[in-house]
């Protein structure tokens, strides 16, 4: 069986109900560092409970997880109702959008590590213990790892792997890190400010950019899949692609100016390109490396 329909009988399982087995005990939540999760939601309630189940199935100990929703007029609250014993924190009143919705919740999450996860993506099984444990000397700031792409029905398509993290790559080839595999220290947000709410696409790219132009925040990348993102005709992606375009644009424009001439930045952007195939080259990962090129 290939491996992408693997991980969609794995994912179609894991997402199927509720699977909390209570099994964690005191000691297991002072060992794991406490992860806030925020799920915005406006009007997903067709993937809302799938996302919802892909948090609480990770049965993590030590979870604070909250739902923040723009007032939708579908039947999103009853699916937040239903698993509201399991929830930190929710709401349902009319905001500013989604990078609004995430700060509000950021302004009350209590986490050691925060991650969001949007109400038509998922996490993929194991992924919380995975990063819990990679985190648990607390010294790196961000941690992330690879992402999948998926259908509507939850069908894997696609595999996004990534490589150890580059600010030079991060401004003159684009994104490096995936919010559905990302985990980031509440720190960073207390000492470098919240999302950029002036951003309806790129807000991700900002902040892991001005987060990381400061030398002393500590990048780390864990091997493995965490999340992933879904493809559907309303999802924000497909749905403002030129404007998420424009930003990150933008946002390149803005460090790269400062990260020297046009011609050394040539220079690091073509060292990128090769940086990522000597990356997966080097760790024999022949699977992945046949994968890209037979598509």
């Amino acid at each position: 069986m290939h491996f992408l329909e693997r991980n969609t009988q794995d994912l179609r399982s894991f997402i199927s109900e509720l699977k909390i087995n209570g099994s964690q005990n005191t000691s297991d939540q002072q060992d794991y560092p406490k992860l806030t999760i925020i799920t915005p939601s406006y009007n997903q309630a067709d993937f809302l409970e799938r996302t919802i189940l892909s948090v609480l199935n990770q049965n993590y100990p030590n979870l604070e997880y909250m739902i923040v929703d723009g007032g939708s007029t579908d039947h999103s609250v009853e699916v937040i109702k239903k698993y509201e014993k399991y929830l930190s924190w929710w709401v349902s009143e009319k905001d500013r959008g989604q990078v609004h919705a995430i700060n509000k919740a950021l302004e009350k999450a209590t986490g050691d590590y925060i991650g969001f996860q949007n109400s038509d993506d998922v996490y993929f099984p194991g992924t919380f213990s995975r990063f819990g444990k990679a985190a648990l000397n607390q010294e790196d700031d961000i941690i992330y790892g690879d992402l999948y792409m998926i259908s509507p029905d939850d069908e894997v398509t696609e595999i996004l792997k990534t490589t150890s993290y580059s600010f030079d790559c991060q401004i003159l080839e684009g994104m490096q890190i995936h919010n559905q595999s990302l985990f980031f220290k509440r720190a960073l947000v207390e000492k470098y400010g919240k999302f950029d709410e002036s951003y309806r696409f790129a807000f991700d790219y900002e902040f892991i950019t001005r987060y990381t132009y400061q030398k002393s925040t500590k990048v780390r990348k864990v091997e493995g899949l965490g999340g992933a993102l879904r493809v559907h005709p309303d999802a924000k992606s497909s749905t403002i692609a030129s404007v998420g375009k424009e930003e990150h644009a933008k946002i390149q424009k803005l460090y790269i100016s400062t990260n020297g001439s046009a011609a050394s930045n040539k220079i690091r952007y073509l060292w990128c390109r090769v940086r990522k195939i000597l990356y997966f080259a080097l760790r024999l990962d022949l699977q992945y490396i046949r994968f890209r090129f037979s598509r």
